[in-house]
């Protein structure tokens, strides 16, 4: 999907002004597809399509989310990014955001955060960690919080387990993070 028309997206739902995009890969994996969550080797490889999250910081006290694929909206105060929501699709990113926290960064200013994601739901290719991942480092970069890609993935890979429910191994946040085009990952879980 075009940046420009993303942009033009968020601007007509949360008004014009300076925003920041990113971009985290889907992936699929060619060896080990079930040794991730039981300790072992895996060979992913990032896809060209993703999950995209465009970002403003408010002066607000609040963090909207919306996603153009889900045709969803939310708004919590950004005393509330600590526990999960009714609605399972927010509690990806929101779950990033209470990593955050637990690790002790204040978000004294709110944010508007626009998704959109052309991974195919439900298809095995790490739509959700997709997600996590492009939250995250939105996050990390929007607010200057300065975590290595490696506490990123870790931070993912949390939100992932505590937020949706999920039990997931590493590889997919993993992947998502650190993948790069023409290239596996080989990575020992």
């Amino acid at each position: 999907m075009e940046t420009e028309f993303l942009k033009a997206m968020f601007s007509e739902k949360y008004g014009p002004g300076p925003v920041q995009g990113f971009f985290a890969p889907g992936r699929v994996n060619l060896i080990g597809e079930h040794t991730d969550y039981n300790g072992g080797f895996v060979l992913p490889c990032a896809l060209s399509f993703g999950n995209y999250c465009l970002i403003r910081k408010t002066d607000r006290p609040y963090v909207r989310f919306s996603s153009l694929n889900m045709k969803f909206e939310t708004e919590l105060s950004v005393e509330d990014l600590n526990k999960p929501v009714g609605r399972e699709w927010v509690n990806y990113p929101v779950g990033v955001f209470a990593q955050f926290l637990k690790r002790g960064v204040r978000f004294p200013q709110g944010a508007d955060l626009l998704f959109y994601g052309d991974v195919p739901a439900g298809a095995g290719l790490s739509s959700s960690a997709a997600i996590e991942v492009v939250t995250a480092v939105a996050i990390n970069n929007v607010y200057e919080t300065g975590y290595s890609e490696i506490d990123l993935v870790k931070m993912a890979q949390k939100a992932e387990h505590e937020f949706a429910g999920v039990m997931c191994g590493i590889m997919d946040q993993f992947a998502s993070a650190m993948g790069k085009e023409g290239h596996a990952v080989y990575l020992n879980c």
